[in-house]
């Protein structure tokens, strides 16, 4: 073991012990380096427009009861481009998204209007956001209102308000979008596409599912609750 308060010079991988320098030098010879993630800059008003129902606890005991959702954005050679997903708290799955080239409300009400529609929540469902001017628009709260659901907002700058989505966006920035340039909109929307559907969703494993994926992880679930 190494000395205390010192990084050790090795590490167990799925119980192999591994030297860390080992790996340097051979990532090093093959050209293999670690993915990180930029960081990102906001500004957002801060009106609320909903109280925290969540207040950090995003915990919940099945799926399409609580929802959080979010706006992130990337550059390519041809313009910005900009994502909003909702996310089930309960599975990690992305249940709705969309892609534009614009930050206008439209962008965060069709990510809403694929969620609904995909599944059905029930009266009552939570979506949590951000103060961001879309999601306190006049536009997205008649829809949440019209879909029976229960808005909820966070502070002002606080990425731990709504931390479910911004592990999802740095995994996703990490995995997906830092590891290349992108040329148009359209590039960069199918490569999304395809990762939330046939990747995040129904194969990537996560830590606090078991090391399930989000869709396994919900089949599990109706399997073992014949009441969902």
């Amino acid at each position: 073991m190494g000395r205390r308060g010192c990084t050790p010079s090795y590490a167990w991988v799925r119980g192999v012990r591994v030297g860390r320098k080992r790996v340097a030098r051979l990532m090093g010879l093959t050209g293999i380096r670690g993915l990180c993630h930029r960081p990102k800059h906001r500004s957002r008003p801060a009106q609320a427009v909903h109280e925290d129902l969540v207040n950090r606890r995003f915990v919940t005991d099945g799926p399409d009861r609580l929802w959080c959702t979010d706006i992130t954005q990337h550059p390519t050679s041809t313009g910005t481009v900009y994502c909003c997903a909702v996310l089930d708290v309960f599975s990690r799955a992305i249940v709705g998204w969309s892609i534009a080239d614009h930050m206008r409300t439209e962008l965060v009400v069709d990510a809403l209007q694929m969620a609904t529609w995909r599944r059905r929540p029930p009266p009552g469902t939570i979506l949590h956001s951000d103060r961001g001017s879309q999601y306190t628009s006049w536009v997205f709260g008649h829809r949440l209102r019209a879909e029976g659901l229960l808005g909820s907002m966070g502070r002002v700058a606080s990425s731990v308000d709504n931390t479910m989505m911004e592990s999802f966006w740095n995994g996703m920035q990490r995995e997906l979008l830092d590891i290349r340039t992108w040329a148009t909109v359209e590039e960069i929307a199918a490569a999304i596409f395809e990762w939330i559907e046939a990747w995040y969703n129904p194969r990537r494993r996560h830590t606090n599912l078991d090391m399930r994926s989000p869709h396994d992880y919900e089949q599990l679930h109706k399997t073992a609750d014949p009441a969902a």
